[in-house]
C-alpha cells in the first residue's frame, strides 16, 4: 500500500536561515516558519489569533537557495515531508523533535527594496530540489474585489 508524507507551509520567515555544511560538503539551511490562523470567540467576540512556529530544513542546492534569497520577515511557500526525532537535553531529559524537510521553495511577495515595474526586477526565484527559471511576481493591483473581504469567520469547521 502506498503512503504519503506531504507539508505545506505559506507563511513568513521568523529568523534568517542558518547555513553549514557536512563534511561531505553537503550544504544545510535551517530556518523557522510562522503560519497564523485567526478565530472568532463565542463568548466575547474578539479575535483570537493563533501562530504555530515550524522548523524547516534544506538540503544541497536548496539550501544553499535559501541562505541567499530567504531573509526574517519574508513570506515563502514550501512543500515537504515531516522527520521526527529525539534528543536528550542537557538536564537529561528526552524531547522529541518534528521537522519539515524541503523539497520546494518559493519566495512570495514583492521583492526587497525593490520598486521598479518590469517583469525582470519584480522576478522571484522559484526553487523544487534544484535551481529553476525565476517566476514573475504577481501584483494586487490585478486582483478584483470579491466582496467577501468584510464578512466575519464563523464557519464552525
Amino acid at each position: 500500500m502506498a503512503s504519503v508524507n506531504k507539508v505545506i507551509l505559506v507563511g513568513n520567515c521568523g529568523r534568517d536561515p542558518e547555513i553549514r555544511y557536512l563534511p561531505s560538503g553537503q550544504a544545510v539551511a535551517n530556518i523557522s516558519i510562522a503560519t497564523s490562523s485567526k478565530r472568532k470567540d463565542k463568548t466575547s467576540g474578539e479575535y483570537i489569533e493563533d501562530t504555530q512556529w515550524h522548523r524547516v530544513t534544506f538540503y544541497d542546492r536548496l539550501a544553499e537557495i535559501a541562505g541567499e534569497y530567504v531573509k526574517k520577515g519574508r513570506p515563502v511557500y514550501v512543500e515537504g515531508r515531516l522527520k521526527y526525532g529525539k534528543y536528550t537535553d542537557k538536564d537529561g531529559a528526552e524531547k522529541n523533535t518534528v521537522d519539515i524537510i524541503a523539497t520546494e521553495l518559493q519566495l512570495l511577495g514583492g521583492r526587497e527594496g525593490g520598486s521598479g515595474t518590469s517583469s525582470e526586477e519584480g522576478a522571484q526565484p522559484r526553487a523544487a530540489g534544484h535551481a529553476s527559471a525565476p517566476k514573475p511576481e504577481a501584483t494586487s493591483k490585478s486582483a478584483p474585489k470579491t466582496g467577501f473581504d468584510d464578512m466575519d469567520d464563523d464557519i464552525p469547521f
